[in-house]
């Protein structure tokens, strides 16, 4: 059962009781759909500052959106468009401090003003991206991206 806790302490250890939130979410449950939207809804109750949190899943030829919190979204993103499909094609993580500085940038909510999109890669094969938008301009930071790579690791070992 997921309670909701106050995050206290550092952020490295605000960071490390989400990972082990996330640990105890997707223990034994083989569903992906279930343990990628309660993934969703863990990130968009932790993080601070952000307006959308969700998958986009690979199909073999285009990103299609998968379980999310926040505003309606864009169904199909083409790979190398826009920051998800770039994240997607390049299979690295992407932070964007102004997405409208962004070559391409697909607006799919106009609050949204700097992302982060960390590819999800199973032994060697696409599987999808999680995609976490702000209102804020440069909001993701370094520390941000250590702890959602560590967070997409855990996701994608049980998928």
């Amino acid at each position: 059962m997921f309670q909701a806790i106050p995050y206290e302490g550092t952020r490295h250890e605000q960071f490390e009781s989400v990972l082990g939130q996330l640990r105890a979410l997707i223990h034994d449950e083989p569903n992906t759909i279930a343990n990628l939207a309660n993934a969703s809804a863990l990130l968009g109750h932790f993080l601070p500052d952000i307006n959308w949190s969700g998958f986009y899943l690979y199909d073999g030829t285009e990103l299609v959106l998968g379980p999310f919190q926040g505003q309606p979204a864009c169904i199909r993103i083409p790979l190398g468009r826009g920051v998800c499909g770039t994240a997607a094609v390049e299979r690295r993580t992407l932070v964007v401090e102004d997405v409208h500085a962004f070559p391409g940038h697909i607006a799919c909510d106009a609050a949204s003003n700097s992302e982060i999109v960390l590819p999800l890669i199973k032994n060697g094969e696409l599987l999808g991206v999680l995609d976490i938008d702000s209102p804020l301009k440069a909001r993701f930071d370094h520390e941000d991206r250590v702890f959602l790579e560590e967070f997409t690791a855990i996701l994608v070992a049980s998928l």
